[in-house]
């Protein structure tokens, strides 16, 4: 189905545009086409300004913009490809480097389409009114609601097939964690639990594997998970980085029983001193700190032992909690440093989950969970496009694992 949309009604030519005497300029088409080509730049960068005091909140020189936190910074030269050619325009940036131009977005050399600018805008947390209104106000542009539902509503299909993708037969390491959003079921806005795993094959550029929703996070529904992700192609994930939810690597070990698991020591670390009272609080951390941070599994459970024996008559649960996950908890010392650093914590999901949360910010809840998926897919999106590069360190760590793994890793 075509979109129909309007941009104001139809443009009227100025009468001094088409006056002898300014027509007296061009001689040939190509003059013709070289003014059009320049009337484009200047255009599409005064549309980049717009977009600019948008998402500053001031227009250029206002003193509305003091002491805001953020402001212009110059601006840089683009190439980009047009109908009528190629040309070099200015981008503005701002000094905190937020600024994602949306006409002409980065990595980019062509302008977005209508239908793009749309769905880029609504992966951003903009409602379809909100996005009507930038529209308006900013491009100029008079699309209806219903035209924005009728391309946002193509994101579906979209999110389907990528959640529905093969996998590679192989991950180093799988992540897994879930975000709270909020969605409306049977007549009530209730919390969702938004399921995530992260993979990282032998590229070692990291990728989302997709997003499942449920209710309360629980080992039952990650069963679920990880058989999706086996139905999907994945045969054998060598380590897997979790939070500490009861079950969950006993639900591992039933679909991949060969992973290693490791349970999130930054999680531990905050479970535990949930029990801690704020004047033992530095004190306590400072002594986990010789636990997690010994040179290898033997120091740790010595520095274990001397850290039950000082506050576990105090603080007996939290103790407790390190002996009853200490095997998990301390798988990540049975490898080199460079591996130890990118499992010891789910830190690299939830800083996912911190930019899931940044899009989504502007829906205080969802319709629905359809709804919820495409929004998070869509966020998603937008977030992978950073993701370029392998992992730091990424040739030393393959050959670690190549090593470790001599008989698993699949070349």
């Amino acid at each position: 189905m075509e979109t129909q949309f309007m941009v104001k009604k139809k443009t009227e030519v100025p009468p001094e545009l088409l006056s002898k005497e300014f027509l007296q300029q061009f001689k040939t088409e190509e003059d013709v086409s070289k003014f059009f080509k320049d009337l484009h730049s200047q255009v599409l960068e005064q549309m980049l300004q717009g977009e600019m005091d948008a998402h500053l909140g001031y227009e250029k020189h206002d003193v509305a913009g003091n002491n805001t936190g953020n402001s212009r910074n110059g601006s840089f030269p683009k190439t980009i490809q047009t109908e009528h050619g190629e040309s070099t325009i200015q981008i503005p940036r701002d000094r905190n480097g937020e600024f994602e131009p949306v006409i002409v977005p980065k990595h980019q050399s062509r302008g977005l389409s209508i239908e793009k600018l749309v769905i880029s805008l609504y992966a951003k947390g903009m409602s379809v009114s909100d996005i009507e209104e930038e529209l308006r106000s900013i491009y100029e542009i008079n699309l209806s609601g219903s035209s924005i539902s009728i391309i946002t509503n193509k994101v579906t299909q979209a999110a389907q097939e990528w959640q529905n993708r093969p996998l590679e037969r192989q991950y180093l390491i799988v992540w897994m964690d879930g975000i709270i959003l909020k969605s409306r079921d049977g007549g009530k806005v209730i919390n969702k639990t938004v399921y995530i795993c992260v993979g990282l094959p032998k590229t070692g550029k990291k990728e989302v594997l997709g997003l499942w929703v449920g209710k309360a996070e629980s080992a039952s529904f990650w069963m679920s998970v990880l058989t999706d992700l086996k139905a999907r192609g994945v045969e054998d994930i060598l380590i897997t980085c979790t939070d500490n939810l009861n079950g969950f690597t006993d639900t591992i070990r039933s679909v991949f029983p060969e992973a290693a698991t490791q349970v999130c020591v930054v999680h531990q670390i905050r479970n535990s001193c949930r029990y801690v009272t704020y004047k033992d609080l530095k004190e306590f951390t400072v002594d986990l700190k010789t636990i997690y941070g010994a040179v290898n599994k033997e120091a740790a459970a010595t520095a274990l032992d001397a850290f039950e024996q000082k506050w576990d008559s105090k603080y007996r649960y939290a103790v407790r909690s390190w002996r009853t996950n200490w095997d998990n908890l301390t798988t990540f010392f049975d490898y080199p440093v460079e591996i130890r650093k990118i499992i010891y914590t789910t830190n690299l999901i939830e800083n996912l989950n911190g930019k899931i949360r940044k899009y989504t910010k502007a829906k205080l809840s969802f319709p629905n969970d359809d709804a919820l998926k495409k929004s998070v897919y869509l966020a998603i999106n937008e977030i992978e496009k950073k993701w370029t590069m392998p992992i730091k360190n990424w040739a030393i760590v393959l050959n670690q694992f190549i090593t470790i793994f001599e008989d698993r890793v699949l070349l």
